[in-house]
């Protein structure tokens, strides 16, 4: 009964095993076959003398042993030889060298070598699957999945696909207004499959550019058919974005195809990104237009370029300074990185006053950065810094309050009587 029941266990290991996905039919019976052979090998110090035949179909398998006939007191080897009178029980025509096969039953071999074989099964299973994990999520690297909230961690959040393929939402790749609850289905880009250990992890994103890339090939059916070519994209996740579209047919408008009438099929993108808001605009080889778009809302009067050193001077109206700066610094950090260039933003003055002093005499009392930062918000003299004030400046360049604090006192003292 104990045998019967043996082989049952076993059965259900292979029906089990053929259920699994991912695995090809090959695989499958060299692994299974691997299995048996270690366990035998581990048992009579051999598996060269055994043939194993698995049907996948039945989820069932044979062993076969191969023995050689020799005299009864020639025997040495019960695993590899048999003797010449038990070969005639079997039949009564063998002869001493010739080789008996004879069908054995692994459950004969007792219960500790099936409770092996079925450990040796899981453990490769287990790597199979890791395996097979590892190859299917690597080549999805860049692609949006599905899942559904698991657990929620302080750090991370745990997710399972339709397939039970645990995914990990880590805290630094969540736009910073994302709230989730257990059981809510999330979207969000593959960003890379780790493998320490063969202990595959699937990481996902929902702060990478490639992921508001992959949102725009599902709304606007240009991009998915390739008419339209996303070139350059820049995020401040949840905040604000810039794509830059060019297209490769003349009759369409790719700025206006991304957005879709009335803002149709950009609505859905934003809501998806908590409500991030995106300026799309047309691309251009030449750096000097391609600034000037990636600066809008504001309008340039000139550029300066330094192309070797990727740096661009802009100058505009004082008006338009705050609208190329944005709140925070917002749209002059999103066009740095969406031109890979620095920006430095100037207000267009005819001339200096007389007694104001260009902030890059100051560079033995305030840091490089600091002055760096003040250009940018368009302040290139101590009067401009002066003319500011306290908590504008704090806000548009992003400078500590006591980092202000300072610069203004020495600007201050310089205009002292």
């Amino acid at each position: 009964m104990a045998k019967k029941v043996e082989t049952i266990s076993l059965i259900d290991t292979f029906s089990e095993f053929k259920e699994l996905k991912n695995i090809d039919r090959p695989t499958m019976v060299s692994v299974l076959e691997e299995s048996f052979r270690n366990v035998l090998a581990k048992m009579f110090g051999t598996d060269e003398n055994y043939d194993v035949i698995i049907n996948p179909d039945k989820g069932d398998f044979e062993i076969w042993r191969n023995r050689t006939i020799v005299e009864d007191d020639a025997l040495e080897d019960e695993n590899t030889q048999i003797t010449l009178t038990e070969a005639h029980k079997i039949d009564e025509d063998f002869e001493i060298g010739e080789e008996v096969t004879d069908e054995v039953h692994f459950a004969d071999f007792g219960r500790r070598a099936v409770l092996n074989l079925r450990q040796t099964l899981a453990s490769k299973i287990l790597e199979l699957q890791k395996d097979s994990l590892y190859n299917r999520f690597i080549e999805r690297v860049g692609q949006i999945v599905s899942a559904e909230v698991y657990q929620i961690w302080k750090k991370e959040i745990l997710l399972l696909d339709d397939e039970g393929n645990e995914m990990l939402l880590p805290k630094s790749e969540q736009i910073p207004t994302d709230f989730f609850r257990k059981g809510e289905s999330v979207r969000a880009v593959v960003e890379r499959v780790e493998n320490k250990s063969n202990n595959p992890k699937i990481i996902l994103s929902r702060t990478s550019p490639v992921f508001l890339e992959r949102l725009f090939e599902l709304e606007v059916p240009e991009i998915h058919e390739g008419l339209i070519l996303i070139r350059r994209v820049a995020r401040m996740p949840g905040e604000r974005a810039k794509v830059a579209v060019e297209s490769y047919d003349e009759r369409i408008d790719p700025v206006g195809a991304c957005v879709g009438v009335k803002g149709a099929r950009i609505h859905g993108i934003v809501r998806e990104l908590r409500n991030e808001n995106i300026d799309v605009i047309n691309y251009t080889n030449n750096i000097n237009l391609f600034i000037q778009r990636s600066l809008s809302p504001a309008k340039i009067s000139s550029i300066r370029l330094d192309e070797a050193n990727k740096k661009a001077e802009v100058f505009l109206k004082p008006e338009e300074v705050s609208l190329a700066i944005g709140k925070g610094g917002m749209n002059i950090k999103l066009a740095c990185m969406l031109t890979g260039y620095t920006i430095d933003v100037f207000r267009e003055t005819d001339d200096i006053e007389e007694d104001d002093i260009y902030l890059d005499e100051f560079k033995d009392e305030i840091d490089e950065w600091v002055i760096d930062a003040l250009k940018r918000i368009g302040c290139d003299t101590a009067r401009n810094v002066l003319a500011i004030p306290r908590e504008e400046l704090i806000e548009k360049a992003d400078l500590e309050e006591g980092t202000v604090d300072e610069v203004l006192s020495i600007l201050r003292y310089e205009f002292e009587d």
